[in-house]
């Protein structure tokens, strides 16, 4: 059992005195910078001048300038800008402000881990990744509330590392929920397992087969995205809320019986196998390395694939039912 730590079992003041240097607005960046500037914290922000989100970032009251000016002026440096940015940015810009002393923060472990990025002796390294969106970071803090976090301890240079680590956490509101503590390698290959098998990569290819054999059976593109699509979010709310037993007792007897006796047969030992596969390339490190190698060259291949599935046809079907859906619009 993972041990977790609360409220009491960190301290804010370890941050009083440090400056704290987010390397990006986005998602992640702005709710863990406004949370923490909220906590009382120092934080600064770096952002590409010009760009929407540095104008973002300075309508919320925070200092802004460039990655080689925060990683300059932080102590703590937490880089928040997509996985495979993060390499060049911190061989451009942050690496020659790692002093001893200074602490490199991340919220997911991939750069580390597979060695994209190779930080000093010196340095603490470690990892606050909430388990949720950053909206819900945000949203949670400003409740009273907190997504529950994780920590992780790559580098403890200072004999400090897991304090300051959980430090952050209460000042993004992690504890207030819960922090568990994990590994670099456990948080990064089990993240990326579940995106390629199940969150993403998994449900998405479901969907679309499920959809594709409906149509091709003669049933009309509509009734095919209703059943195979649109449902599926009134059962990932059952089970996130409850459960997957709990979502069982919330459908019919005749869907759970299909469930417990037709599932099985789809996702079999088959598909396991497969997901292993998928496994023993994250592992091995295959999987970081294609993706390294994609990006270096491109993307083309990324690109041709997600231009390939803008015209699928469900796709075209789901806009124009969506459009129908009034609720949808108001929500956004």
């Amino acid at each position: 059992m993972a041990k977790v730590y609360y409220e009491q079992d960190a301290d804010l003041g370890i941050l009083k005195d440090k400056t704290i240097a987010i390397i990006g607005y986005g998602n992640q960046g702005g709710a863990q910078g406004q949370n923490l500037k909220d906590s009382g914290l120092k934080v600064v922000i770096a952002e590409v001048e010009g760009t929407p989100n540095w104008k973002l970032a300075q309508e919320a009251g925070f200092e802004v300038m460039s990655a080689n000016d925060a990683a300059k002026a932080g102590d703590i440096i937490q880089i928040l800008i997509p996985d495979e940015l993060q390499a060049k940015v911190y061989k451009e810009s942050i690496k020659k402000h790692m002093k001893k002393g200074k602490t490199l923060m991340f919220s997911h472990g991939f750069n580390i881990h597979f060695k994209a990025i190779k930080p000093p002796k010196d340095v603490d390294v470690i990892m606050v990744a909430p388990k949720g969106p950053g909206f819900m970071v945000r949203e949670t803090y400003k409740d009273g509330a907190g997504v529950p976090s994780l920590i992780a301890v790559f580098q403890d240079a200072s004999g400090k590392a897991k304090a300051t680590a959980l430090a952050y956490a209460k000042g993004i509101g992690g504890t207030r929920a819960g922090v568990f503590e994990t590994t670099f390698k456990e948080e990064v290959e089990t993240d990326l397992f579940g995106e390629q098998t199940v969150l993403c990569g998994g449900c998405t290819s479901l969907v679309k087969a499920g959809f594709e054999t409906l149509v091709e059976a003669g049933y009309s593109p509509e009734m095919a995205y209703f059943e195979c699509c649109h449902e599926l979010k009134l059962i990932v709310d059952l089970i996130y809320k409850q459960g997957l037993l709990g979502m069982r007792k919330a459908i019919s007897n005749t869907a759970e019986y299909g469930d417990l006796t037709v599932g099985p047969k789809i996702i079999d030992e088959k598909v396991k196998k497969k997901m292993k596969r998928a496994l023993d390339r994250i592992q091995s490190g295959a999987f970081a390395r294609e993706w390294i190698k994609e990006n270096k060259e491109g993307c083309k291949n990324f690109n041709a694939l997600r231009e390939k599935d803008k015209n699928h046809q469900i796709e075209k079907v789901g806009t124009e039912l969506r459009g129908m859906m009034h609720w949808l619009k108001k929500k956004a």
